[in-house]
């Protein structure tokens, strides 16, 4: 069943969460909008390629990944967008483009903008793009240690 390594690792970490069923969204902010959840809330990862490596970078629906600063953050120009056909492997047990924002769950290091971290609680894709997580964002950064970054900062 699609995203039952997450609930597994929640499980098994005595995480309380809820699970949220929605009509068929394929993007972040059409999710937020049909789950009835706050653009701000809707934690959406993004995977990219940084000296080759796959980087999970977790956003609110709204923001946009800032190449730039990851360039400047890992002191590198070797940064893009990975495809697909790079990371689709890694997610065998979710439907492609609802990847849960637990890059810990797939090997992959992680990092969470500082919108995030503001929040109380976050919601994100389950594995599937019906189902959603909301749970306290502080059990999410005791669970994945990400890296906390302010993407609004311009270089």
């Amino acid at each position: 069943m699609k995203g039952e390594k997450l609930k597994e690792y929640l499980d098994k970490n005595q995480i309380r969460y809820e699970m949220i069923h929605h009509p068929l969204a394929y993007s972040s902010t059409k999710t937020a909008h049909l789950a009835h959840v706050h653009g701000y809330e809707m934690a959406k990862p993004v995977i990219v390629k940084i000296n080759g490596r796959l980087v999970m970078v977790v956003m609110t629906a709204n923001q946009r990944v800032n190449l730039s600063l990851l360039k400047a953050l890992f002191q590198t120009d070797d940064v893009e967008l990975a495809s697909e056909s790079e990371f689709v492997r890694k997610f065998g047990d979710c439907e492609m483009g609802a990847m849960p924002p637990f890059g810990n769950l797939y090997g992959m290091e992680e990092i969470v903008s500082d919108e995030l971290a503001k929040d109380e609680e976050i919601v994100f894709n389950a594995g599937t793009h019906t189902d959603l997580i909301k749970m306290k964002y502080r059990d999410f950064e005791n669970l994945v240690h990400p890296r906390i970054v302010n993407f609004r900062f311009s270089l």
